[in-house]
């Protein structure tokens, strides 16, 4: 299989923070990539080529995360001074403001109805936006800044990645524990990194799969068994790991590096052999989307370009 190893296309994106621990970039089930600058979040249509400005936090304000819900009508915001906000993108209304956190936000998680927020000051909210409270649930398993988060499929498993260097698994059936007082543990914690995770992505494959991509320090692409909650062969990449994501229509991962070469690299899995590597941007590529089809990647970098790159294939066939 051939990849191209260059981006089809290139947007220019002023402002773009060159912050490992944040998530400025998503892409939604509608084909609208928004990401976040400085203070405001634009949105661009695949399908139309246009940007809109979707919303604008003021100066005292910068967005720190952006996330779409799964069927891309609502685009969730974490901002520096801590806020969640959610935006009926249709509208172009903003519908909630959900406090709770005490420092910014740099991490966010769909699973249905609920979102989970992820923030510097080391805790992870549980919000169902059926109810008025900001927050069911605050889970504080992490010692330093939450920086990944990722629902598994079945939306049964949450994974969170720190700057403690730890990677932990939280189950949601222990989660609904009604007394507020109860303090949930997570069912796993894996210490096997040596630098921050901010890099997390569940297999769309296998039941149960997790890869996992640790800091400058660390460098390693680990995986991991949630089911049995063991570890799995691991590869060193040689560079700190930035982001992660699994191919939904082929058994390959894409990963996206800093320090020192920042790169873009596409594994075949499980035998981790390299199958492209993808060189351009000039600051480590800190942000990583997948358009709906699965096709196409854009990565985004501290250079203040989005890059968009045919990386995968468009079904299962291939």
């Amino acid at each position: 299989r051939r990849i191209a190893r260059t981006p089809f296309k290139v947007l220019d994106a002023p402002s773009l923070q060159d912050d490992f621990y944040l998530n400025l970039v998503d892409w939604s089930a509608t084909n609208v990539v928004a990401v976040g600058l400085s203070s405001c979040v634009y949105l661009w249509s695949a399908c139309t080529s246009k940007v809109t400005m979707l919303c604008d936090l003021g100066p005292s304000d910068s967005v720190t995360s952006v996330s779409w819900s799964q069927r891309g009508t609502h685009l969730s915001v974490g901002t520096n001074s801590g806020e969640v906000q959610i935006w009926d993108v249709s509208a172009g209304k903003k519908i909630r403001t959900m406090a709770g956190h005490l420092a910014r936000v740099g991490t966010l998680g769909w699973n249905g109805q609920s979102l989970a927020s992820g923030s510097r000051d080391r805790t992870i909210l549980m919000r169902d936006l059926r109810t008025q409270e900001p927050f069911q649930n605050k889970l504080a398993g992490h010692k330093q800044e939450v920086c990944g988060l990722k629902w598994s499929f079945d939306g049964r498993q949450l994974a969170s990645g720190g700057n403690d260097n730890k990677l932990l698994i939280w189950n949601v059936q222990s989660m609904s524990s009604g007394l507020r007082g109860d303090t949930t543990m997570p069912l796993a914690r894996f210490n096997e990194h040596s630098a921050a995770v901010k890099a997390i992505a569940w297999s769309p494959h296998q039941h149960g799969l997790l890869a996992s991509g640790g800091g400058t320090a660390d460098r390693c692409i680990r995986f991991w068994n949630t089911q049995s909650l063991t570890a799995l062969p691991f590869v060193d990449t040689g560079s700190q790991v930035c982001n992660l994501m699994w191919s939904k229509n082929a058994n390959e991962v894409v990963s996206t590096h800093g320090y020192s070469l920042n790169q873009i690299i596409v594994w075949k899995y499980p035998t981790m052999t390299k199958l492209a590597t993808l060189t351009g941007h000039t600051f480590r590529v800190l942000y990583l989307a997948m358009s709906p089809d699965g096709q196409t990647i854009v990565t985004g970098a501290g250079d203040e370009t989005l890059r968009f790159w045919n990386a995968f294939p468009s079904t299962k066939a291939q």
